[in-house]
């Protein structure tokens, strides 16, 4: 693993500690963590796949709407805080690397640092049953 500002770590120990799924990412959305209740998802842990750009995960899943309709990258949570260091929350579709489509519900939040620099950011999901 690459060196990592406290907050990040900090970030990742309590990743480790929850049971709904946990994607953190640096400033860029490269994926730098992803907690055991991902792996479900991925289908692979981080373990065996490490670190990945945001070019490789990002389109592993395919966001849509209830009627099918592609969610623009633009619209999605973790791109937002990305773009803007705000939390924001969304539920909507995702197609699984299994090809089911799944309702989920996303919140997603920024990593600030002590000394107000923006480190990266977190996505927190789990299935949603009230689309």
């Amino acid at each position: 693993m690459a060196s990592y500002e406290i907050e990040i770590i900090l970030n990742r120990q309590l990743a480790d500690c929850l049971s709904i799924p946990v994607f953190i990412t640096d400033t860029k959305g490269n994926l730098i963590f992803y907690n055991e209740p991902t792996n479900k998802i991925l289908g692979t842990s981080f373990e065996e796949s490490g670190e990945m750009k945001v070019e490789e995960w990002s389109t592993m899943f395919k966001p849509h709407d209830g009627n099918g309709n592609p969610v623009p990258p633009e619209e999605l949570p973790l791109v937002k805080t990305l773009n803007e260091q705000l939390p924001y929350h969304k539920t909507f579709w995702i197609e699984s690397l299994k090809g089911n489509s799944e309702k989920i519900s996303l919140t997603s939040y920024p990593i600030i640092g002590q000394t107000g620099k923006f480190l990266g950011a977190v996505a927190i999901f789990w299935e949603s049953k009230d689309l």
